[in-house]
This record gives structure tokens, C-alpha cells and sequence, in this order.
């Protein structure tokens, strides 16, 4: 697909009255920012980026070396439909983040992911991923209050949020975001939308601009929604399922006709990858408290590390292969969710994946029997290892990672151990409504 340049972005402002330009970007932890601009402003910013204090955005700057400038995307221009009137519209782009000295920062997760896709294109290699992204709908944000009772795939009038899933991709689709399908998921008021298969800058920009949409959607329908992984006991959490390719040229390089179950050694190089380092990147694509509640078993969550075709207990499922579907041949990476950061974890997936390729991993036999029944010895005798239990356990295995290190760069890497250990120590000293119950009548 051909570039946007500077030209074809004035003329669009002209002729559809842009008046204002929202710059957006993400911390570290994966929380869009941005800043608005006036159209009178954006030739400068094409150009010249615009300057901005990094000093308050999380994991970016510290005080004394707080400037910082934006760069604007042409690539990623598209109106804002739910901020446009009769009058004017309302358009986006996303930035790269740059130092004063014209220098990419190294703390921008976008930055990050550039830099491993990079890596990936010296080996000949595009990297595509297919995110399934859950969440809830609740009634406000005070309190985990479901919508309805409905389960997977139910209709009206268990499903009571049709229009909303409608409305929401009707604005996915006007921001120029391919949408597959979207149904009601397993648990009551949890719903999936699922993106079309794309190159992975462009889908964890998607990523980002789907959540935007969701929330404002649900906000203009006067209820609240969620990608918190687990905001319910009891029920299924929230995943985002990531699949994932690589591709030479216009060819999956993922698929080998005459190989066992069509896959190529590149792919089975690259899921041994994956499976050799899930442990660590968990606290990368599960990377807050309330993440671990979902990893548990019994909640189709994957917690055990091997991999499988038809098995969904295992945390990498091939999707069967399809005559005349060459293309579409794929890995399904199934332990991330959806509050993750989208420009690291697909970061430190394919960090994995193409150390797998690279030194040449070799991909074991596939897990046939349903992992949720094995017990623990039975586990253990066929070599299946599980996640980490918490966040604690996880971000103490990543911080121990070369591979996650170099994957991240030291600026995101130091600052991401950082946070989680802070946000452990906050979590470690609640008293909690279980301890209340449990113990105050009795101790």
C-alpha cells in the first residue's frame, strides 16, 4: 500500500474541514496520550513534529531532560467520526517520539516495536499478527454489575448488546480498521471483536484504537466497558488471543506442504521459541495484578506451556490447515489479554519466535489430551511446565531475561520492572474482603 505523503494529508483536511488533529501515542504501560492541535499547526507538524513535556508521561523522561517531539504518522491519519460535527471534523495520527537531537526515543513502546520488526526484515521476514480482543460490558465503572446472562454466541435477548457491538464497528471500520466478526463470548456480558489479520505496527496501532473505540461507544450508550482481565469471580476473564506469521514476500513462511501438519520448520522453529521463553514474557502480555486471576485453571485460560492443534488447554494452538488456505497458516499465542501493551507484547512474542528460528529450535510432539485433567505428576512426566502464578513470580523470571531485555532496550525494560515491582509491593499491603470474611469472625 502506497505511503500518505504531506500533500495528500492537506488536501484531506481541505476538502473534508479538519479544523483539529489529536496526536496520540502510548506510554509504557500501554495508556493512549496525546494532545490535540489546530489545523494551522499541522503542516509544521508533518515536517517538524511538535514539541511536548514528557516529563508526566509514564516511563518517558525525567524532569531535567523532559522535552520531547512528536512526529505524526501520515500513514495513520483517519477522521475521528464519534468527535466530528456537521460543521468540522475531528481527525488522528500516531507519533513517533523523538529526542530534541532528531534521535528516536528509546523509551516509545512504538519505537520498540519498530526496532524488533527491523530485526525481523534483516532475516527476510514481516511479522503479522491477528489479535482477539475480549471485554465486558458493565453498567458503570463502580462495579462489576453484567448487562446480561448470556453465553457464547448467544442472540437477542440474552444479548442484549448488539447495537453496541454494531455501532462499535461501524466506527472501526470508518477509521479504515477491517473488521472479521464479533459475537457474544462465553461469560455473561463479554463480547469479542475481532480484527482481520495485518502487519503488526498497523494492528498494535489498531489495538490501541479499537480499546478508544470500545469505551467511547459504550460511554455514548450510557454504560461502561472493560478490558480488565478478570473483574469477575467465578465467570471466564478476558483474553487476547494473538495469532501470528511470518511471511517472505507474498508466501506464509509458516507453512511447508510436505512437513507434518503442514508447518514449515521456520514456524515449528519459531513456536519452540515462543514455548521456550513463555515464562518469560508472561509479565509483558499479562502484565498486571488482576492478570493472574484469569491464569488459572479451569477458565479455558492457558497456564500450561506446550502446544497442541484441536486442544484449547494448551498455550499454543495450530489452527488446522485448510486446502487452498496456504496463506492463512498460523500460530495462536493464547495467554496474552487484552489490558496488555500491544507494541511490547508483540515485541517480545516475536523476540521469542525469532530466537527460535535463529538458533534453531526443535518443536516437540503435540499435546493431544486435555491438560485442565492431567495431574500435577501427570504433568510433570510429560515435561509440561506451567506460567508464573502471579506477578511477583513473573516479573522476577523477565527480570533475569536477556532475551526480554534487548527485546525492550534498557530504558523500557528498567522502567517496566520497576512499575510491576511497585505495583506488587501496593497490591501485597490490601486487606481484602476475602480476609475480611474469612478471618475477622474467627481470629
Amino acid at each position: 500500500m502506497p505511503k500518505k505523503t504531506k500533500s495528500e494529508i492537506m488536501k484531506i483536511v481541505k476538502e473534508r474541514n479538519v479544523r483539529f488533529i489529536r496526536l496520540l501515542f502510548t506510554d509504557v504501560l500501554g495508556f493512549l496520550k496525546g494532545f490535540a492541535i489546530t489545523v494551522n499547526e499541522l503542516e509544521g507538524a508533518l515536517e517538524e513534529g511538535m514539541g511536548f513535556d514528557g516529563s508526566s508521561i509514564e516511563g518517558f523522561a525525567r524532569i531535567e531532560e523532559s522535552d520531547m517531539i512528536a512526529r505524526p504518522d501520515p500513514d495513520t491519519f483517519a477522521i475521528l467520526p464519534w468527535r466530528s460535527t456537521e460543521n468540522f471534523m475531528v481527525a488522528k495520527m500516531f507519533c513517533d517520539i523523538y529526542e530534541p537531537s532528531g534521535k528516536p526515543f528509546t523509551g516509545d513502546p512504538r519505537y520498540v516495536l519498530k526496532r524488533n520488526m527491523a530485526r525481523a526484515k534483516e532475516l527476510g521476514f514481516t511479522y503479522y499478527v491477528g489479535p482477539e480482543l475480549e471485554y465486558f460490558y458493565f453498567k458503570d465503572s463502580q462495579s462489576p454489575q453484567p448487562l446480561d446472562q448470556g453465553g457464547y454466541f448467544d442472540q437477542v435477548p440474552l444479548d442484549v448488546a448488539q447495537d453496541l457491538r454494531r455501532d462499535t464497528i461501524l466506527n472501526l471500520q470508518s477509521l479504515g480498521i477491517a473488521v472479521e466478526y464479533s459475537h457474544h463470548e462465553v461469560a455473561p456480558s463479554q463480547h469479542e471483536i475481532d480484527l482481520r489479520y495485518n502487519e503488526a505496527l498497523s494492528m498494535a496501532d489498531n489495538v490501541m484504537l479499537y480499546r478508544m473505540v470500545v469505551k467511547e461507544v459504550a460511554r455514548r450508550h450510557g454504560v461502561y466497558a472493560t478490558f480488565m482481565p478478570k473483574p469477575i469471580l467465578g465467570i471466564n476473564g478476558s483474553g487476547m488471543h494473538v495469532h501470528q506469521s511470518l511471511f517472505k514476500g507474498n508466501r506464509n513462511a509458516f507453512f511447508d506442504k510436505k512437513e507434518k501438519y503442514h508447518l514449515s520448520d521456520i514456524c515449528r522453529s519459531y513456536t519452540a521459541g515462543l514455548l521456550k521463553h513463555s515464562e518469560e514474557i508472561t509479565a509483558i502480555t499479562s502484565q498486571w495484578v488482576n492478570s493472574y486471576k484469569r491464569l488459572v485453571p479451569g477458565y479455558e485460560a492457558p497456564v500450561y506451556i506446550c502446544w497442541a492443534q484441536m486442544n484449547r488447554s494448551a498455550l499454543i494452538r495450530i489452527p488446522m490447515y485448510k486446502p487452498g488456505k496456504e496463506n492463512a497458516t498460523r500460530i495462536e499465542y493464547r495467554s496474552p489479554d487484552p489490558s496488555c501493551n500491544p507494541y511490547l507484547a508483540f515485541s517480545v512474542m516475536l523476540a521469542a519466535g525469532l530466537e527460535g528460528i535463529e538458533k534453531k529450535y526443535k518443536l516437540g510432539e503435540p499435546a493431544n489430551d486435555n491438560i485442565y485433567h492431567m495431574g500435577e505428576n501427570e504433568r510433570s512426566r510429560a515435561g509440561i511446565k506451567s506460567l508464573p502464578e502471579d506477578l511477583l513470580e513473573a516479573i522476577r523470571i523477565t527480570e533475569q531475561s536477556k532475551l526480554i531485555k534487548e527485546a525492550l532496550g534498557e530504558k523500557v525494560f528498567e522502567y517496566f520492572i520497576r512499575n510491576k515491582k511497585m505495583e506488587w509491593d501496593e497490591y501485597k499491603m490490601q486487606v481484602t474482603q476475602y480476609e475480611i470474611n474469612k478471618y475477622l469472625p474467627i481470629l
